[in-house]
């Protein structure tokens, strides 16, 4: 008798996925709910678990089938079978007894193993962070950003190549795209063929925010168990705005104009795999608390390959962050079927004229509006944005909602 592993349902029009990795061989001993097979989508990574103890009996869609949803990836058979680990036992023993054993490996999350197995780090040099100690993504990430002592230099292989210029496919790398790769450039593309696209700037002083959240800062995360950051209150003047302003959160549906009385925003989120847009639904209804977490939890899931359809989907306008990388100017591209997105950027001190006609040094911010024009007039865009502006430069206007 064997138990069947098929495609599960991936989500809201996603009906097909890729297989990215098995976990396990034919033979392999399985356990119930042990991740077996992880499937990329153009949206998500979903890794399918199994249903039964057992034995790996069948890989029926190896790594790169393209399988719909429902398909068959495998099946699991009654038995105990073999652990991967027991073939590893022989070059245990034959390590010379003087020598200490080295340390078992850490146990990770299969997504965590998949990024530090293509990254060189050892996750047997980790403290896992997530649940019973297990190595997560972010653990993985946290690794790979800290400095890594030179290498030994070992010494030259002799050249594949006589002296003289190298062909140049031999200086080339060729990387199946992924689907979430494949996703963005489609969606990008839609963006640009199907948009009107603009862009508007603006430039914020950030001086206020700055004192307000030096002097609460940590009042608030004793508090609230967050850290105060400046994106609650992007996302608070964002939604001030778009109330005043709404056609920035409507989109177009055929030859109707969907004007939205909800405020789901999207935060932008730079991960290995690509870039996401998980969304951070009720902004309006949020606590300054509430959207600071809401934001890191979304942010950590992104980073450990957590994030489910519903995380990303729905959103009515979004708010990218490229400050963070240090981009001073940025266009961003619309996330279709939205009509706006906010740029925030590094923010710099250059030096300002002040309404007294003094000149000061001033901590600014580009900000930049990319908007549909089908629907949104040059006046709504500009204006959107200076009320952004007002909100910032003057937090108590959030507040007292003026």
């Amino acid at each position: 008798m064997t138990t069947p592993i098929k495609v599960p349902t991936l989500g809201e029009s996603v009906t097909e996925a890729t297989v990215a990795k098995w976990f396990k061989a034919v033979g392999d001993a399985v356990t119930v709910d042990q991740p077996l097979v992880e499937l990329e989508t153009d949206k998500v990574t979903v890794e399918v678990n199994a249903a039964a103890s057992g034995v790996l009996a069948e890989i029926a869609a190896p790594v790169g089938a393209t399988v719909n949803v429902g398909a068959l990836l495998g099946s699991i058979g009654v038995g105990v079978g073999s652990s991967p680990t027991t073939a590893a036992a022989p070059a245990v023993a034959a390590v010379p007894p003087a020598k200490e054993a080295a340390p078992a490996a850490a146990p990770a999350f299969p997504a965590a193993v998949k990024l530090a197995a293509d990254a060189g780090v050892d996750t047997a040099t980790l403290a896992g962070s997530g649940k019973g100690g297990r190595v997560t993504k972010g653990d993985v990430l946290d690794a790979i950003a800290q400095p890594q002592p030179a290498p030994v230099a070992a010494p030259s292989p002799a050249p594949a190549f006589p002296a003289g210029p190298r062909p140049k496919a031999a200086l080339e790398e060729r990387v199946k795209m992924t689907r979430l790769r494949k996703r963005i450039a489609e969606r990008l593309k839609e963006a640009q063929n199907t948009a009107a696209m603009l862009t508007t700037f603006n430039e914020v002083d950030m001086g206020a925010l700055f004192a307000l959240r030096n002097q609460y800062k940590d009042q608030f995360e004793k508090k609230h168990g967050t850290k105060l950051g400046f994106m609650s209150f992007f996302v608070k003047a964002c939604v001030a705005a778009l109330k005043d302003w709404p056609a920035v959160n409507a989109e177009i549906d055929g030859e109707d104009l969907v004007y939205k009385k909800y405020y789901d925003i999207g935060v932008a989120v730079g991960t290995p795999s690509g870039l996401v847009v998980p969304v951070l639904r009720g902004a309006d209804s949020l606590s300054f608390a509430g959207v600071e977490k809401g934001i890191a939890d979304l942010g950590k899931k992104a980073r450990d390959g957590k994030l489910s359809m519903e995380d990303l989907t729905g959103g009515t306008f979004t708010i990218s962050n490229g400050g963070v990388y240090g981009s001073l100017m940025s266009t961003p591209i619309l996330n279709p079927p939205q009509s706006g997105i906010l740029g925030m950027h590094k923010v710099q001190q250059r030096p300002m004229v002040m309404p007294d006609g003094k000149i000061e040094a001033r901590p600014m911010m580009y900000l930049a509006l990319s908007y549909d024009h089908r629907i949104i007039d040059g006046r709504e865009a500009v204006s959107f944005l200076v009320r952004v502006k007002e909100c910032i430069e003057d937090p108590q206007r959030i507040l007292l909602e003026m």
